[in-house]
């Protein structure tokens, strides 16, 4: 072969390897979904995240013609679950529940966190916004935000608050609360946001700052007594709670928000598919009504979007971390 064909088949074989990538990925994505799809919750059932996963696993199955497995994989503050999904095959057949302690606050809590939640997964879209709704026992003799601090600074630490675990939203949430307030109170964590709520149910535990849809129904029939929510502003659902910034605290808000995540490495027709039929689903009129019944907005973002808002989350998260003084190993 001389230096002119040589030169002419070496220029042939980098095209075709030029192409192989898109064509692999455009192959992949015809086939997709190949098999049932499985979406870990990496968190206990019955919280917040658990619920939104199901709503959305039944109608992204109808979509997508595959069954959508719901996975719980608690643990770490779902950080055994992060790591996992984030060293899965990436092609698209595994996905997980994205969360504002996963991907906001982990990155603050632990030392050695095995994954990073800008890097290792393909962002597809924010889901929802759940409101925390800040609830006490009705032992306990307060009925606002003010009472309550005036009771936290006349007996410190002797107030306990429960979680579903270290690191938890719920967990954050009331950090963020204490730090704004001043007042300190005493963290029980629980395998989960079930647990947690019935032993305050049961007057084992003083209170929690959690998601709405966790509390509403017991505060509506007042087993449990609402003192304000999250919010920036009141909430449709619950209008007739204040907010805690109306309550003496400007600019407190400690919602909950929720996306949906592939390992990185997805190929972006997956990405692009799941992110049109995540829409598709959130924004169907009874997904909405039936969140907004909880407390709860739908909000879906872009993948650009959701992994932007990420990164302006993990700094100010990081920042009540550090002034509450918690730190997981």
């Amino acid at each position: 072969m001389d230096m002119m064909h040589r030169r002419r088949f070496l220029q042939i074989q980098i095209g075709l390897a030029a192409l192989a990538g898109p064509l692999g990925s455009r192959a992949m994505a015809q086939s997709w979904p190949s098999q049932n799809i499985t979406l870990v919750v990496p968190f206990t059932p019955g919280g917040s995240t658990d619920i939104l996963a199901r709503l959305l696993g039944q109608r992204l199955g109808d979509a997508l013609g595959r069954s959508v497995i719901i996975e719980n994989r608690p643990g770490a503050g779902g950080a055994v679950a992060s790591t996992a999904v984030a060293r899965a095959n990436p092609d698209g057949h595994t996905l997980i529940m994205g969360h504002i302690g996963t991907l906001g606050v982990n990155p603050s809590l632990y030392a050695n966190l095995q994954y990073d939640p800008l890097k290792s997964f393909a962002h597809l879209s924010m889901l929802a916004r759940v409101h925390n709704v800040l609830v006490v026992h009705p032992s306990l003799p307060v009925n606002n935000v003010q009472e309550l601090v005036a009771y936290a600074k006349a007996n410190p630490t002797k107030l306990n608050y429960c979680s579903g675990g270290n690191g938890s939203a719920a967990h954050i949430a009331m950090a963020a609360f204490m730090v704004a307030t001043g007042t300190e109170m005493t963290h029980v964590p629980y395998r989960g946001t079930a647990p947690a709520v019935q032993d305050l149910l049961a007057g084992n535990i003083q209170l929690t700052m959690t998601g709405a849809p966790a509390v509403l129904p017991h505060a509506r029939v007042g087993t449990l007594r609402t003192l304000g929510v999250s919010s920036d502003k009141r909430v449709a659902a619950m209008s007739e709670i204040p907010t805690i910034a109306e309550q003496g605290y400007p600019g407190f808000e400690a919602s909950q928000w929720y996306g949906i995540l592939a390992p990185a490495g997805t190929p972006q027709p997956i990405v692009d598919r799941l992110n049109a039929e995540v829409r598709k689903a959130m924004t169907d009129p009874e997904i909405v009504a039936a969140l907004a019944r909880e407390g709860a907005d739908v909000w879906v973002t872009t993948p650009d979007e959701f992994r932007a808002y990420i990164a302006q989350e993990i700094p100010r998260w990081g920042d009540i971390v550090r002034k509450a003084k918690i730190r997981i190993e």
